[in-house]
C-alpha cells in the first residue's frame, strides 16, 4: 500500500536546510562559469534525442507525443544543448560556451540534479579540466582526478576481436585469461608512472591514444591523478578523453570530448546531489 506522503524511490526531496545548501551551491556554480564566459540555457524537460545519449535504452522514461513520435523525459542534457544551440539557435547566437541547472531522469523513478556545462566546437581537453578545476578550487574540495580515454578499450576490443560489453562491465579475469603481457601491464596502470613504464612494451596501434592520455595527465596541475585507461564511459558520445572527479566515493564531476553531427565539443556535468550528500557548502 502507498501511503499519500510516499515519494517514488530514487526521485529527490530537498527542504529546508539541504534545500537552502543545493541553492547556494547552483549560484555559486553559476557565477564561476559566468565568469568563465558560459552563458545559461534551460532545456525541456522532454526530448526525441535521449536515445542518441545511452546504449542501454531501458533506462528512458518514454512517451508519445500528440503525432504518436516517441519522446522521453529527459535522461541526458549534453546532445539535446548541442542540437538546440546549432540547430534551432544557431541564427540568432554563435556563442558556444553553455551552462545548464537541471534534472535528469531515469526509468523508473529516478532524478538528478546536475550543473551541466557545454563548450562547442572546442576539442581542447585541458580547457575542460581548468574549468572544472575552478568549481572544485572554490568548493574547497579533497578530490582525485581519474583520467581516460574511450578509444583504448575501442582499439583493444577491435584488435583483439573482442565484446566491447568486456570493458562496458569492468570484466578484468576476462582480460587476464588471455595471457597478454602488454595488456595486463595496461589492466595495472593507476598513474603517471605506470603509464610511462607501460609506454614502452605497448603495440603500436595504442600508442598515440595511450599518449594522449599521458599528455593530458602532464598538462595538468591536479595533485591527485588516477589513471585508467581501460575504463569506458556509459554515455555513448564520448569516445575519446574522459575523466571523473571523486571525492569519498562520490562521483563529483565528470565528462570529456565528444562529438555530435561531426562538431567536437567537450563538456561534464556535476552532481548537485552528491554535493549535499557530502555536506559541501553546509
Amino acid at each position: 500500500m502507498i501511503k499519500e506522503h510516499e515519494i517514488p524511490n530514487g526521485s529527490k526531496l530537498y527542504f529546508g536546510k539541504s534545500a537552502l545548501i543545493k541553492r547556494e551551491l547552483e549560484n555559486k556554480i553559476a557565477s564561476i562559469l559566468l565568469n568563465e564566459g558560459f552563458e545559461e540555457i534551460v532545456t525541456p524537460h522532454f526530448s526525441y534525442t535521449s536515445q542518441l545519449s545511452i546504449e542501454d535504452e531501458t533506462k528512458l522514461i518514454k512517451i508519445n507525443d500528440e503525432f504518436n513520435n516517441q519522446i522521453t523525459l529527459r535522461f541526458d542534457s549534453t546532445i539535446d544543448v548541442a542540437r538546440i544551440v546549432t540547430k534551432r539557435l544557431g541564427r540568432e547566437t554563435n556563442h558556444k560556451k553553455w551552462f545548464y541547472i537541471q534534472p535528469v531522469f531515469s526509468y523508473p523513478t529516478n532524478e538528478e540534479y546536475q550543473v551541466g556545462v557545454e563548450w562547442l566546437n572546442e576539442d581542447d581537453f585541458k580547457k575542460l579540466l581548468f574549468v572544472a578545476s575552478k568549481v572544485l578550487n572554490e568548493l574547497k574540495l579533497e578530490y582525485s582526478l581519474q583520467l581516460c580515454n574511450i578509444k583504448i578499450p575501442k582499439l583493444i576490443a577491435n584488435e583483439l576481436n573482442l565484446e566491447i560489453e568486456i570493458f562496458k562491465k569492468g570484466e578484468v579475469n576476462k582480460l587476464f585469461d588471455l595471457k597478454i603481457d602488454w595488456l595486463k601491464e595496461l589492466i595495472a596502470v593507476k598513474n603517471l608512472a605506470d603509464l610511462e613504464k607501460v609506454l614502452k612494451i605497448l603495440p603500436s596501434f595504442l600508442i598515440d591514444e595511450v599518449k594522449k592520455l599521458h599528455d593530458s595527465a602532464i598538462a595538468t596541475d591536479y595533485k591527485n591523478i588516477l589513471i585508467s585507461p581501460l575504463f569506458y564511459a556509459p554515455l555513448k558520445y564520448y569516445e575519446d578523453l574522459y575523466f571523473r572527479v571523486i571525492e569519498k566515493n562520490f562521483v563529483i564531476i565528470k565528462g570529456g570530448s565528444y562529438k555530435n553531427d561531426g562538431l567536437n565539443s567537450i563538456g561534464f556535468s556535476i552532481s548537485l546531489d552528491n554535493l549535499v550528500e557530502l555536506g559541501i557548502g553546509n
